[in-house]
Order: C-alpha cells, then sequence, then structure tokens
C-alpha cells in the first residue's frame, strides 16, 4: 500500500499547524500593539527611543550582546504593602486596628509604627488583608495607601521593578530578548547604572568596572588619538596599566556612544494595567534618560 499521500498530508498539517502557532497567532497578538495608558500616571508608554539609541541597538545587535545578556524579567507575582501616612488623632483606635491586623507584633513595637510616619506597616501580604487593613485604618481616622509590589527571582536580584512586557519594545526593531544569561539581565541596566562613563568603563575594561568580568572588552569600539589644545571631556580616566602613551587619550566612536546611548535607554519601569506596580510620588517612571555626549 502507498502512504506517500498520507504521509505527506501529515507533514503538511504538521508544518501548517507550527506556521500558524509560532508565526501567524504572535503576529496577531502582538504585531498590532499601539502605545498604552500608564497606571496613574497621565502619559502613554512608550515613546521612542532618541536618535543616537536607536543607533546603539543596531550596534548592540551587531556585537552579539544578545548572545549572553538578555531582556526578560520574570516575575512570579504581586503582593501588597500596606504604607500609613498619617495617625490621625485617635492614636488609641489606631493601635487597636494595628493589634488586631498584626496578632503578632507586640504592643510597644506598634506604637514605634506611629513614629516617624509615613511608614510600612503590612508588608508581602495578599490583596484582600490588605485592602481590610486599608479600611480598618480609614475608619480609626488614619490615613494609608496600598500599594502593589512584584516579587520574583529577578527582581529580586535588583535586575527589574517589574515584569516584562511586550511593550516594552514597541519600537525597537529588531526585538534583542536574547536567550542566555552569561551575564546579567539588560532590561532595566539604563536604572542600575545610570553613569555614561561607567558604561564606556566597563565597555573598554569590563574588569575594572566589575571583578572577574568574564565579558570581553570591546576596544575596538573607541580611538586612541593625540590629545589637542585640551582633553576630550569624553576621554577615558584608565589605570597605568591600560592608559595610552603619554599625549594621547581613549575616546569613544560614535558606535561605542550609540551603545551606550542604548543601554542608558533600557528603562521598564513604567507601570502598565497588564504589569502593575506603585510607583513612589517622587520617582514617577521615564522612558528614556539623555544620551551621553555626542562628540566623537
Amino acid at each position: 500500500m502507498n502512504h506517500g499521500p498520507v504521509i505527506f498530508l501529515a507533514a503538511f498539517l504538521a508544518l501548517t499547524a507550527s506556521w500558524f502557532g509560532f508565526v501567524l497567532m504572535p503576529d496577531i497578538q502582538v504585531g498590532g500593539l499601539q502605545q498604552t495608558n500608564m497606571v496613574g500616571v497621565a502619559a502613554t508608554y512608550p515613546v521612542e527611543r532618541p536618535g543616537l539609541a536607536r543607533e546603539g541597538l543596531d550596534v548592540y545587535r551587531a556585537n552579539g550582546c544578545a548572545s549572553c545578556h538578555s531582556q526578560q524579567v520574570r516575575q512570579s507575582g504581586t503582593v501588597c504593602n500596606v504604607v500609613m501616612t498619617d495617625a490621625g488623632t485617635n492614636r488609641v483606635a489606631v493601635i487597636d486596628v494595628l493589634t488586631q491586623e498584626l496578632p503578632d507584633t507586640s504592643r510597644s513595637e506598634i506604637e514605634q509604627m506611629l513614629v516617624g510616619l509615613p511608614k510600612t506597616v503590612l508588608k508581602g501580604s495578599d490583596r484582600p488583608k490588605a485592602n481590610r487593613m486599608v479600611r480598618a485604618l480609614k475608619s480609626s481616622g488614619a490615613k494609608s495607601s496600598l500599594s502593589i509590589v512584584p516579587v520574583g527571582p529577578d527582581i529580586a536580584r535588583g535586575w527589574g521593578k517589574r515584569q516584562t512586557v511586550a511593550e516594552d519594545f514597541l519600537y525597537d526593531d529588531p526585538v534583542m530578548l536574547g536567550s542566555q544569561r552569561i551575564g546579567p539581565d539588560l532590561a532595566n541596566v539604563g536604572l542600575r547604572e545610570p553613569d555614561a562613563r561607567w558604561e564606556y568603563l566597563h565597555l573598554y575594561a569590563p574588569r575594572l568596572e566589575v571583578k572577574g568580568s568574564i565579558m570581553p572588552p570591546f576596544r575596538y569600539l573607541f580611538d586612541e588619538r593625540k590629545i589637542g589644545q585640551a582633553p576630550s571631556p569624553d576621554a577615558l580616566a584608565l589605570p597605568p596599566d591600560l592608559a595610552p602613551p603619554h599625549g594621547y587619550e581613549i575616546v569613544p566612536t560614535r558606535k561605542a556612544q550609540g551603545l551606550v546611548a542604548y543601554l542608558l535607554s533600557l528603562q521598564a519601569t513604567a507601570p502598565l494595567f497588564n504589569a502593575p506596580l506603585t510607583v513612589p510620588p517622587s520617582a514617577e517612571p521615564t522612558a528614556q534618560t539623555n544620551a551621553p555626549s555626542k562628540n566623537p
């Protein structure tokens, strides 16, 4: 019996199903994404990266940075904190509420909570318990607020404030998610290391900034040139064993400036409906940072 047509049909159906699952469906889900509103902030997210940072994305791709670094902060869930901002005038009622809501806390510890407000009086709670405490404190005359805090191993490492979502890459082409973490995740490196000079030194000699780093140096992204009338403000401050000959300096090229501008723009901290978190009033999220100097 000739099974050729059956085998062909089975292979065709398998390939078709794979194409629908891995190509068409993701395009339907992600391809139509548009700017979204941030939660609690009158702004849309994201905004397009500045021009030098867009150039830097190409440098990031060309140098294979995604082979060692990811841009995917994972999150296991959220917890709630309750922050008391004002104890009100009925101190006894507030202490009674806290004693009831925090049965494992001594009265002296509770009385200390009322000193130096604002202060977090409940950490790592589920939403129903946090809501109940906020209502109870309100009924006692105190003022408090509920804070949503994302949690997970990547967040505990300081790699991000919340999980990475598709909107974070709306204006990036190509998207450099990465698949390995030989080095740390870079989704929020612009917040962790916001100093352009640190980034330049790390690119030129990684172990100057990170002891024991296995990252290769990218010195071909820098030029050694003779000092003119005055040293360049972008010249690297290097130790004697790495410094150029007397009268010369090491300065970043346009590619190095673009790469650093791109790294500084990686700040995925906007509170979104599909990635909620509570941002302190004094630290409203920004979509980008100022790019470093463009002087060659």
